[in-house]
């Protein structure tokens, strides 16, 4: 039900962004927050919280995002008036992911068991080639369980060249003969 909302909330403020022709300088603000709620479990919380009084929750927003955009203020009014500031994240995360979509542009999430070289890179933006024609912005992980090569996310599309992967798939069809 809160997924909804948000992207309800999302599709509101990138209207009204794009009304006033700012809607890259929203997005910006939407990365900052759902940035700092990510990395801050505190917040989350505090945002979250049926204790912590509604005029607590916006001084607290209004400390930490002081320099974001009047309509980002007015979200966070807006959302606070119907108690629904706990969703601030995922509006933030919507309006992003709608934000992309509207200006042709894709995350591509690439899993590595180190971080990318220059060589890896060159075959993940081939290989990204092949899955999209948008534009795409490139995020690494790394991850050591998958031994070596890459899994690269875009969209709802992976494609999976780890090691990991080429074992478990030997390791399948030896266990067939």
């Amino acid at each position: 039900m809160a997924g909804r909302a948000a992207i309800r909330y999302a599709k509101a403020v990138l209207s009204l962004a794009q009304e006033r022709k700012l809607s890259e300088a929203i997005n910006t603000d939407m990365n900052l927050i759902s940035d700092t709620i990510v990395e801050n479990a505190e917040l989350d919380l505090v945002l979250k919280s049926k204790v912590t009084s509604s005029v607590i929750k916006r001084k607290i927003l209004a400390e930490i995002f002081s320099e974001v955009n009047p309509l980002t203020n007015e979200l966070f009014d807006l959302l606070i008036r119907n108690k629904r500031i706990d969703i601030l994240n995922g509006v933030a995360s919507k309006y992003t992911k709608l934000y992309d979509e509207l200006s042709g542009k894709e995350k591509a999430l690439v899993i590595t068991a180190v971080p990318m070289t220059s060589e890896i890179e060159i075959k993940v933006l081939a290989k990204i080639k092949e899955l999209t024609d948008k534009a795409v912005e490139l995020e690494n992980i790394v991850d050591e369980e998958i031994l070596g090569g890459f899994i690269l996310r875009v969209g709802d599309k992976q494609y999976n060249a780890s090691i990991a992967n080429q074992l478990n798939r030997l390791k399948r069809e030896f266990t067939l003969n």
